[in-house]
Parts: structure tokens; C-alpha cells; sequence
């Protein structure tokens, strides 16, 4: 079973991750850049894209989180002043959204894309570092090697028909269990460095500048001797209703 998904080393390593070109459903504006590393049954999906050149969009067709990781991408939805980002940075554009996207150069990107179905952020939201942090929950203690840590957030999108969230986390260290990933959850690590535990007893070591994926129900462990930020996107998946 795959437990995570690489996309991204800011060191340049060489990835294991295999990708496939493809567009992410109907009027993809990204669809001759895009490539998918993982798309699942609930209409998400997450891999990267190499782009130049210059899009409008007057009615952006779905979700889509970016995070930068080589160049410069300057998004400007309709109404407001540009949105330059950087390598580390992201943003989420929402379904519905207005907007042009321009790199002058070649720009490189991590993406987790979604089916929208009633987001009320219309635009485009940045994703901050700097992020306006509340302490969240923490770890139930059966799952836990160790004191519980000290976690705090800034979600900056959500998107209810998806189930799709997206902002910023972080948390003292602490060391969990393997146990079945209970969501989607695209990561893109900021500050600090995690050790993703396999079943077999593996590790998959990312630091500050990584990008990965995580699979609902991926068996993986957690272990963080430092402060580790990230960005994040999580996907409750939705469980069909029965009809008679």
C-alpha cells in the first residue's frame, strides 16, 4: 500500500514518485502542464506542474492549492493586486475564481486539486508562514510514543461540499504510531524535519522545502524531534449514502 507520496525535495534528490500527464477533469486550464502523482475516488488529486507562459481564467473549473517550487508565479484574480509568489510560497484558488496566472520563466509547482461544489471563497487566498496561530487539538494519547505535543493552526479556506481545508499547522515534537492516515492530507513542510514510518519498518526522512502526499487510510507513523510548520490541505473522504 503506498504510504507517501513524494512531489517535491527542495534539495533537488532524485524522486521515486512516478507521474503521468493528464488534465484534472473538464476545462483544466493546467491540463498540458499538469502531472498527477495520485488522484483518488473523491475527486482529488495531487502531483505538479511545470508551466510558462501566461492563463486567464474567467471561471476557475475546481480547487486548487499551489506551493511553489522553483520560480516565480504571479496570480492576480479579478479586482485585486497581484499575488507574487516565491519558491515555499502557495495560495488556494477557489472554484469559481476569476483570475490570471503568469510566470515569465519556467515555474514549477505542487498542486492538490479538488471538485468543488458550493465554496463560498470564490478568490484567491495566500498561505502564510507567518500564520495567524490558534492552539488546535492534539494527539489522542493510545496513538502516542511519548508526551503529547502542542499543536496550533490557521485554516484560510474551506470549501464544505468537498470537505477540503487548507492553511497552516505546527507542533512541538512528539512521536506517533503507524496507524491508518484518518484523511487525504497534502503537506508542504516549512520549518523542521519528520520521520514517516512504514509498516515494514521503513522510514521516509523530508525536511523544511519537502512536498508530499498522504493518502486516506496510508498506514504511516510520525516522528519529530524539533518544531515542525507546514501548509497544509486535508480532505475528509465522504462515505456514499445507501439508497434503497
Amino acid at each position: 500500500m503506498t504510504v507517501a507520496i513524494v512531489l517535491h525535495r527542495a534539495d533537488g534528490a532524485p524522486l521515486s514518485t512516478t507521474f503521468r500527464r493528464a488534465a484534472f477533469g473538464y476545462n483544466d486550464p493546467f491540463a498540458r502542464h499538469r502531472e498527477i502523482a495520485w488522484e483518488g475516488p473523491d475527486s482529488i488529486a495531487a502531483g505538479r506542474i511545470s508551466f510558462i507562459g501566461e492563463l486567464y481564467i474567467a471561471s476557475f473549473p475546481h480547487i486548487e492549492t499551489i506551493v511553489v517550487a522553483e520560480g516565480v508565479v504571479t496570480l492576480q484574480a479579478e479586482g485585486t493586486a497581484p499575488l507574487v509568489l516565491g519558491r515555499g510560497e502557495g495560495a488556494v484558488i477557489g472554484r469559481g475564481a476569476a483570475l490570471s496566472v503568469t510566470a515569465e520563466s519556467r515555474a514549477v509547482f505542487a498542486f492538490c486539486a479538488a471538485a468543488g461544489e458550493d465554496t463560498a471563497q470564490r478568490g484567491l487566498v495566500p498561505l502564510r508562514a507567518d500564520a495567524d496561530f490558534k492552539p488546535s487539538s492534539t494527539l489522542p494519547a493510545e496513538v502516542l510514543l511519548g508526551p503529547a505535543p502542542e499543536c496550533r493552526s490557521h485554516n484560510v479556506f474551506t470549501d464544505e461540499g468537498a470537505q477540503y481545508q487548507a492553511g497552516t499547522w505546527d507542533s512541538t515534537p512528539y512521536h506517533r504510531i503507524v496507524r491508518p492516515h484518518r484523511l487525504n492530507e497534502f503537506m508542504h513542510l516549512l520549518a523542521g524535519s519528520v520521520r514517516f514510518a512504514a509498516p515494514d519498518g521503513s522510514v521516509l526522512s523530508l525536511s523544511a522545502g519537502d512536498t508530499l502526499f498522504v493518502p486516506k487510510g496510508a498506514p504511516i507513523g510520525w516522528e519529530s524531534s524539533e518544531r515542525v510548520a507546514k501548509f497544509y490541505v486535508t480532505q475528509t473522504v465522504r462515505v456514499p449514502i445507501a439508497r434503497d
